[in-house]
């Protein structure tokens, strides 16, 4: 796909298969056996066998190789494999990848999976710890010894302008939480099930990193999902009504770097995002009048209004405005704010069912959505529709 033309791959595979471990705390079990389990589950929902797969995708920082999850699961021989960078980024370019491959023929089913006990083991949330040399070391080289060691310190550096250039108060980053959290609450899946949140609730939580309050700042969660993707010829014959892949889009913007860009010229919005809407745009003919729901990044609440406002659905600060009137359906699984953090692989599989018409919150209607992967990192995006 190029930055300035439409791509041909639109149409072409489809996601025919999703499936989970529980979202908890403290897993019990490795990573391996989380995401053996997802793939398991996935192949289930799809109506396929471990011997139909032939492609694996994932994660750099999984800890599970394409292999030993292939080994694992029971599946045989691999004619594809692949690992996407930059953490949460990540997550849509992995159905982008498994899509490709199906496109080309180079594989007939891909599986890509997200597996880790990131509350139990590894929290990201606690920030650079005993890092290799590397260039993107060296870039945060310059932002770490004045004590921004964390992603929360990261966007609040971004989040903080944002605020600044619109006369807003960090109680705009409110209705972000407040509408995850309502969806979260209906959901028997999400770790605040049961538990809504109101503006007052946020606005009494306490500061982590200001303008960021801690109902601004995603869970760490132990888990895995896993999604299914095959041709759209084939995904015709499959268990579910598939969820056609319209358009699929990676992006990185200038002066780019792993969520400490602040040389930009200008931390108001998201470049990268930026990217990928006009080609999710360019590639599907769609705009944001014919969008049913949005699964939008939520590790932090200031980047969910700057994507709305990077992909058209709002101006520059009307972000929270729009979010508040609920005048479109956001993150309807509870996003990673109240569902669980996953480094948004389950908010792929809340986009499928929505198109599916199964989700536990579901859209009357809902036949195309589109869905994020992180940002303030190189990103990427989807969007999903109904077979015709």
């Amino acid at each position: 796909m190029s930055v300035r033309s439409r791509d041909s791959l639109g149409g072409r595979a489809a996601i025919v298969g999703i499936g989970a471990t529980e979202f908890s705390k403290d897993s019990g079990r490795s990573e391996l056996k989380l995401a053996v389990e997802a793939v398991g589950a996935a192949l289930e929902d799809a109506g396929l066998t471990p011997d139909d797969v032939d492609g694996m995708v994932t994660f750099t920082m999984d800890t599970n190789p394409e292999i030993t999850v292939a080994q694992a699961a029971g599946i045989g021989e691999l004619s594809f494999f692949s690992r996407i960078h930059y953490g949460g980024g990540a997550a849509c370019a992995t159905v982008q990848q498994a899509a490709l491959a199906v496109a080309t023929g180079v594989a007939e089913v891909v599986v890509c999976y997200r597996a880790f006990n990131e509350r139990s083991g590894r929290r990201f949330g606690s920030g650079v710890q005993q890092r290799e040399p590397s260039a993107e070391g060296a870039a945060l080289g310059w932002a770490l010894p004045f004590g921004l060691l964390t992603p929360a310190s990261w966007v609040a550096m971004a989040a903080q302008r944002y605020l600044h250039a619109y006369g807003l108060a960090p109680e705009a980053f409110g209705h972000v939480a407040v509408m995850d959290r309502k969806y979260a609450a209906t959901n028997p899946a999400a770790y605040f099930h049961g538990k809504p949140i109101t503006l007052e609730d946020h606005a009494a939580s306490r500061w982590i990193v200001e303008p960021l309050r801690l109902l601004d700042c995603c869970q760490e969660t132990d888990g895995a999902q896993a999604i299914v993707v095959t041709s759209a010829e084939r995904a015709r014959d499959l268990r579910h009504p598939p969820a056609v892949i319209a358009a699929a889009a990676q992006g990185a913007g200038r002066a780019q770097e792993q969520m400490t860009s602040f040389y930009r010229d200008d931390l108001r919005g998201l470049p990268e995002m930026g990217v990928v809407a006009k080609q999710l745009w360019r590639t599907s003919g769609l705009g944001p009048s014919d969008i049913d729901v949005g699964i939008l990044y939520d590790h932090f609440t200031p980047f969910v209004l700057m994507q709305l406002e990077e992909f058209g659905f709002c101006g520059p600060g009307e972000a929270a405005d729009f979010v508040a009137g609920e005048r479109l359906p956001l993150n309807t699984h509870g996003g990673q704010l109240g569902e669980a953090y996953l480094h948004g692989m389950n908010g792929i599989a809340e986009a499928v069912r929505q198109v599916r018409g199964t989700s536990v919150n579901q859209m009357p209607g809902a036949s195309r959505t589109l869905i994020t992967a992180g940002t303030g990192v190189p990103t990427s995006g989807l969007i999903l529709g109904s077979d015709g």
